[in-house]
């Protein structure tokens, strides 16, 4: 069985912290595009939200026009 020194143990957490670095390093980039993605799916809930508003403002002046030109179903009474 090999001898545990001081050396092996200090060789072994250097190799460990040098691992961690590059985890930390990785987990940073992440969080970077994670917050990228965040942006681009808000910018769409917004894109999305001012198209339904489109669609109701088109969907009102529709009626309207149908209604005038007395295309629309009248009210039963």
């Amino acid at each position: 069985m090999a001898k545990v020194t001081t050396e092996l143990i200090y060789e072994v957490l250097k190799a460990m912290q040098s691992r961690l670095t590059e985890i930390e390093e990785r987990m940073r980039e992440i969080r970077v595009e994670m917050n990228a993605i965040r942006g681009h799916m808000v910018a769409l809930q917004q894109d999305v939200a001012n198209i339904y508003n489109r669609v109701s403002v088109v969907e009102t002046r529709l009626d309207r026009i149908e209604r005038r030109l007395e295309f629309a179903d009248a009210p039963s009474v």
